[in-house]
């Protein structure tokens, strides 16, 4: 019985930092930028389902959908997260708060890198400011 419980409290110790992380990164974009790729991934039904957006505080709160993760129902299963953007100088923050990221997902993880692709794609598909010419009187 002592092995049982020394064996449980080991596996616990070893198991809570895998739950309840925040995630930070710092970007040199303004956080309007920032906040249109976070939304631009958001979007993708098959990954996100959001939950609540505060477009003023540039916080959301979404779901993660794993499809590995079917339940006996047939739903999938979906962990709550958050990410919120905060100005840092010429620079923005962004924090993701994740309530899962072990061997199998690492949600914040992915979530950042997804948002790091939509910026990405949004500088890609920007053309290049044209010079202006010079107004004739």
């Amino acid at each position: 019985m002592v092995k049982v419980a020394a064996v449980v409290v080991l596996l616990s110790t070893l198991a809570l930092p895998v739950f309840g992380k925040t995630h930070k990164v710092t970007y040199p974009n303004a956080c309007g930028e920032v906040w249109a790729a976070v939304k631009d991934t958001l979007g993708n039904a098959e990954n996100y389902t959001v939950k609540l957006t505060d477009e003023a505080r540039m916080t959301v709160s979404y779901s993660v959908k794993h499809a590995a993760h079917v339940t006996i129902t047939g739903a999938l299963r979906q962990r709550p997260n958050t990410v919120s953007l905060r100005p840092q100088g010429t620079g923005c923050g962004m924090e993701v708060e994740s309530n899962y990221s072990g061997f199998e997902h690492n949600d914040a993880g992915d979530f950042t890198k997804r948002v790091n692709e939509a910026l990405a794609k949004r500088k890609e598909s920007t053309p290049a400011e044209a010079a202006t010419p010079p107004k004739v009187r």
